[in-house]
């Protein structure tokens, strides 16, 4: 699983021709984008790394032909979700000018879909639509991604809903595991608990 966009579009393709491991790239949401757009504008926030990639302009002139897509490299986005994470206040003004250009008016339609296509950005999508100067669907491929990898993994890895419901809730709860050896702090373990996880360091999770 390769868990960055602009990881992904630079080296997807090469390690799936030379590995027979399957790989499971995180690369921007555009083609289910293009399919919800009511409007037929579309934004696609992500640093500046993979805006630039032929792999993302490719996903756009194969997907979304028909659409008006708008790439935006948001360049401090990315660190801003990081201080976020960190437990420090988002600067809204700062993340309004960061956002701001996903927000297009053509012809008498406007963005209403905002694809996030860095794996950083749904750490901040509260605040990014507090700052939204009209609604959006921010798209987050993430639970699509979750759902690719299950199926890779094969059944085995989907145990039925009864088993899942017979097993402890500790047990249930999705589990971040850190490898830095440090405890985990808690503005971290406050922000991962609202979407569901427990947070353990490797040493105490093995």
């Amino acid at each position: 699983m390769i868990a960055c966009n602009t990881a992904s579009t630079l080296v997807l393709p090469p390690l799936r021709e030379r590995f027979a491991v399957p790989f499971v790239g995180t690369v921007p949401a555009i083609k289910p984008a293009a399919a919800q757009t009511r409007s037929g504008v579309v934004a696609v926030l992500a640093t500046p790394g993979t805006i630039k990639r032929d792999y993302t302009r490719d996903l756009i002139a194969q997907f979304a032909g028909r659409c008006d897509v708008r790439l935006v490299g948001a360049p401090e986005l990315a660190a801003m979700a990081e201080r976020h994470l960190a437990g420090e206040a988002v600067d809204m003004d700062a993340l309004a000018e960061q956002i701001g250009p996903c927000f297009v008016t053509q012809d008498g339609r406007r963005t209403d879909i905002v694809v996030l296509a860095c794996t950083h950005y749904p750490l901040l999508i509260d605040q990014m639509t507090a700052a939204a100067p009209w609604p959006v669907t921010w798209l987050d491929p993430a639970p699509a991604i979750a759902r690719q990898v299950a199926r890779v993994l094969g059944t085995a890895a989907q145990a039925p809903s009864e088993a899942r419901s017979a097993l402890p809730h500790q047990e249930r709860t999705n589990l971040a595991v850190f490898t830095s050896g440090r405890p985990v702090g808690p503005a971290i373990v406050r922000l991962l608990r609202d979407f569901k996880l427990r947070t353990e360091t490797a040493a105490q999770a093995v």
